[in-house]
C-alpha cells in the first residue's frame, strides 16, 4: 500500500485504499523509546518571544501487542513491514514513510472519525497559504470569550481588544491549542467563520482529502460531536502539506513559547500539548486533539537516521492526558525498527 505524498511537492495526492470538551492537555511525564538525537528546529523567522526547542530524552517505552496483520511483501528498496505495532489502543491510525509514501501500518485508515483539535492544522495551513504579511496585527474580537465559554474550549487566555500578530496567534493556535486563536484567525481570514470554514472544505477537496469535512476552525464538537471528521489517510495528507511550511515546522517543534508583554497585548505563556516533543527522540511535530467523543488524537512526525515517518492515531482511550502520545510512540518504535527490503 502506498500514499502518494512527496515533501518537495504535493500536487496530486492519490490514495490507494487499504485495509464535548475540546481542550488539549500540555501535561508531560511519559517515558519514550531510545533513539538518536532529534534534529534541531528549523531556522526560520522567529516569533518575538522566548521559545524553547525540544531536547530528546533517553527514556524507554516498554515494547508494545499486535493490532493488525502484516502487509504484503515490500518491493525492493521499501521497508519490510513485518507484523504490527503492539499495545496500540487507538481506534484508528496509520503510519507512512514520508519519503516514499509507503503505508507501513494502518488501522482503519479510510474510516471517518472525529479528530478534534487536529482541525487547527488546516486553519494554520490556510492562514499561511493566504500570502499576507505574517506580522500583520489583528485585534482580538469581542465574541471570543463567549465562544470559548460556550463550548468549554481550550484557550490561550486572549482578551478582546488585545492586539497580536498573525505569527503570534499561530503559536497560540498550534502549541496551547487555543480555540480563541482559531476564532480570531478565522474571523480575520474568512473574513468571518462561515467563509473561513467554506475555504477549509474547499481546500480539503483540492488536496484530495475526500473523506474530510469541517464545521469549525478548531474541531469543537458542534453542531454535533461528529460533524467535523476525517480519516487517518486524509490527515496524513494534511500533515505532509502543512509541514512543507518552514514556519509551521518551527512552531510545532517548540516545547513552549513565552510572549512577553508588549504593545497592545499582555504576557502569555503557551506550552506544547504534544507530549512527544522534547520526550520522544526525533519527534518534530505536529498536533494533538481531544473531545469526549473523539478521545485522544495525535497527528505526528519524527525523523531518525534520515528516515521520516508521519502518522496519526485517533480515538486513543482517555487513560491519561498523553494517551495519544503513548500510542504514537508505540507505532513509531515499531516503524523505526523496520529494515529495508
Amino acid at each position: 500500500m502506498r500514499l502518494s505524498v512527496r515533501r518537495s511537492l504535493i500536487t496530486s495526492l492519490a490514495l490507494l485504499a487499504g485495509g464535548a470538551m475540546a481542550g488539549c492537555s500540555g501535561a508531560q511525564g511519559l517515558a519514550f523509546a531510545d533513539g538518536t538525537a532529534r534534529p534541531a528546529a528549523s531556522a526560520t523567522t522567529a516569533v518575538p518571544t522566548t521559545a524553547a526547542p525540544a531536547a530528546a530524552a533517553p527514556d524507554a517505552l516498554a515494547s508494545p501487542t499486535s493490532v493488525s496483520p502484516a502487509p504484503s511483501p515490500a518491493p525492493a528498496g521499501d521497508l519490510v513491514a513485518s507484523g504490527a505495532p503492539r499495545g496500540v489502543l487507538a481506534k484508528g491510525g496509520v503510519l507512512v514513510d514520508a519519503s516514499t509514501g509507503q503505508v507501513l501500518w494502518n488501522l482503519g485508515m479510510n474510516v471517518e472519525r472525529p479528530m478534534a483539535s487536529i482541525t487547527k492544522v488546516m486553519t494554520a495551513y490556510l492562514v499561511l497559504s493566504a500570502g499576507y504579511n505574517i506580522d500583520r496585527r489583528i485585534t482580538i474580537p469581542k465574541g471570543v470569550l463567549d465562544y470559548v465559554a460556550k463550548y468549554g474550549a481550550s484557550s490561550d487566555s486572549l482578551k478582546p481588544g488585545e492586539v497580536l500578530t498573525v505569527r503570534q496567534l499561530l503559536y497560540g493556535l498550534l502549541l496551547e491549542s487555543g480555540a480563541d486563536a482559531a476564532y480570531t484567525l478565522a474571523a480575520a481570514y474568512g473574513p468571518g467563520l462561515n467563509a473561513f470554514i467554506a475555504k477549509m472544505n474547499a481546500t480539503a477537496q483540492r488536496l484530495g482529502m475526500t473523506q474530510t469535512h469541517f464545521t469549525s476552525p478548531d474541531g469543537l464538537p458542534y453542531p454535533t460531536e461528529t460533524s467535523t471528521y476525517s480519516t487517518p489517510a486524509d490527515l496524513v495528507i494534511l500533515g505532509e502539506t502543512a509541514m512543507k511550511s518552514s514556519l509551521f515546522r518551527a512552531i510545532v517543534d517548540q516545547r513552549f513559547v513565552n510572549l512577553a508583554k508588549g504593545q497592545g497585548h499582555a504576557d502569555h505563556w503557551w506550552g506544547n500539548s504534544n507530549g512527544l516533543i522534547g520526550r520522544y527522540p526525533g519527534a518534530v511535530g505536529i498536533k494533538t486533539g481531544y473531545t469526549d467523543v473523539a478521545l485522544h488524537c495525535l497527528l505526528f512526525e519524527a525523523v531518525r537516521n534520515g528516515r521520516t515517518l508521519i502518522g496519526v492515531v485517533l480515538g486513543s482511550p482517555a487513560t491519561g492526558p498523553q494517551a495519544g502520545a503513548q500510542d504514537a510512540a508505540r507505532v513509531l518504535n515499531w516503524g523505526f525498527a523496520l529494515k529495508k527490503a
